[in-house]
């Protein structure tokens, strides 16, 4: 099939819109906490609202796909992310933040179901390796960049710098002591012009593959029978919940602990958090062609530990720089619980892989957990639970047997190679 470098741009556009919409949310904790008066366990349903939806979409979505069509399936879930960021940025309140948040990650949801395959046929097969390593780039820019727009917006709003015209704009638009909301027409505008903009795209015809196809209900019995498909969706969740645990408390955190500025400071932890998680998924593609990835695992794992002990217990400045890092080291534990979980299982991929995306629900209910436990006890106390997650995950390394292992290359043979 002839590629199209269209669809491919208007891709990974898309991966850096998921992005920029889904990661924003732990800059914006403690401003949303302050706005809407919120007790911990109120704060923990925003990400709940929005990660919940990908434990209901995921599958259906799938279905959905086949059914109507990639470019039908796109322009629906651009829409649902307008229809929620322009609900909420005309009616901002707590009520109607939590249903515009579910509404964005219905379609969010709906997007990462679409876009690999479609990559894979827009881009040329031979192409997909490259693509994909690509959009996980911009996907982690975007993730880098988010937290920088809404810090730029809201310490412009907050110093009254109309003459701005943007800032002038959004200070119009905005409640006096919301401006955090500015970060919301920002989010409708981008999901009105996706939408537009999918309107007027040719899409090609993507024929999935076995393994990116959902599956008929015999398929999902037959491996809810097999341990390894219960115990790798619960590694998919406890590493959602952690990445969402560390990235959406860390800047609360901070400004409670060390009264660090949740705007400016706070923000750049957020945003450095998911910039070095790129760094690390870049290296993670070399470690994973030298090394067994139980044994990459492992040693990540217990890094981030480490990573978190200092961020909890540290000082202000051993924190600031300890929890962006444990990003870094959480970078290859997705791909690595992925890779481990399908290699698990001899067939029925497209549908082991929708169960755990099903899995990204974590991100939904170790926020409730922790904002529970905060409430009960302290913030601190309430971030001790993840190290439950990540304990599960290091018993990954240990328990998790693959019917086929990563192909590695000996440093040996690469040198070797060099010298031909």
């Amino acid at each position: 099939m002839k590629r199209s470098y269209v669809i491919v741009g208007l891709i990974l556009l898309t991966f850096f819109i998921i992005s920029f919409m889904t990661n924003i949310l732990g800059a914006l904790n403690p401003n949303v906490s302050q706005g809407f008066n919120l007790t911990e366990t109120m704060a923990g349903f925003l990400p709940f609202a929005f990660f919940i939806a990908y434990g209901v979409m995921s599958v259906p979505s799938g279905f959905l796909v086949e059914k109507w069509g990639e470019k039908k399936m796109m322009a629906l879930a651009f829409a649902l992310a307008f229809i929620g960021a322009i609900v909420f940025a005309i009616n901002p309140g707590f009520n109607v933040f939590v249903i515009s948040l579910f509404t964005i990650g219905t379609g969010m949801a709906a997007l990462q179901v679409v876009i690999n395959p479609l990559l894979r046929v827009s881009g040329g097969e031979e192409h997909f390796a490259f693509n994909s390593v690509l959009a996980q780039l911009i996907f982690g820019l975007a993730s880098f960049i988010s937290p920088q727009m809404y810090s730029y917006l809201v310490s412009n709003i907050n110093q009254g710098n109309v003459e701005k015209p943007l800032i002038g704009l959004m200070s119009s638009l905005v409640p006096e002591s919301l401006s955090w909301v500015s970060v919301y027409w920002v989010f409708a505008l981008l999901g009105l012009l996706m939408t537009v903009l999918i309107l007027f795209i040719k899409f090609p015809h993507v024929e999935l593959n076995d393994d990116e196809k959902v599956g008929s209900k015999a398929s999902f019995v037959e491996l809810f029978k097999n341990k390894y498909v219960a115990l790798f969706f619960i590694g998919m969740f406890c590493y959602v919940g952690t990445e969402q645990g560390i990235s959406y408390w860390m800047s609360k955190f901070l400004s409670n602990y060390h009264g660090i500025d949740p705007d400016t400071t706070g923000a750049d932890a957020v945003s450095y958090f998911w910039g070095l998680m790129t760094v690390g998924g870049i290296l993670g593609l070399l470690l994973f062609k030298l090394f067994d990835t139980k044994i990459i695992l492992r040693y990540f794992v217990v890094s981030a530990i480490i990573c978190v002990v200092l961020g909890l217990f540290g000082g202000a400045q051993i924190a600031l720089w300890a929890f962006p890092i444990s990003g870094f080291f959480l970078s290859i534990m997705y791909p690595a619980v992925v890779s481990l979980g399908l290699n698990s299982v001899a067939k029925h991929h497209g549908s082991f892989a929708g169960i755990l995306m099903s899995g990204i629900a974590g991100g939904a209910i170790v926020q409730i957990l922790i904002g529970g436990l905060a409430d009960l006890f302290t913030l601190k106390i309430g971030m001790l639970f993840i190290f439950v997650t990540l304990g599960y995950i290091l018993s990954i390394s240990f328990w998790a047997k693959p019917l086929v292992n990563n192909k590695t290359i000996k440093l040996s043979e690469l040198f070797a190679g060099k010298k031909k």
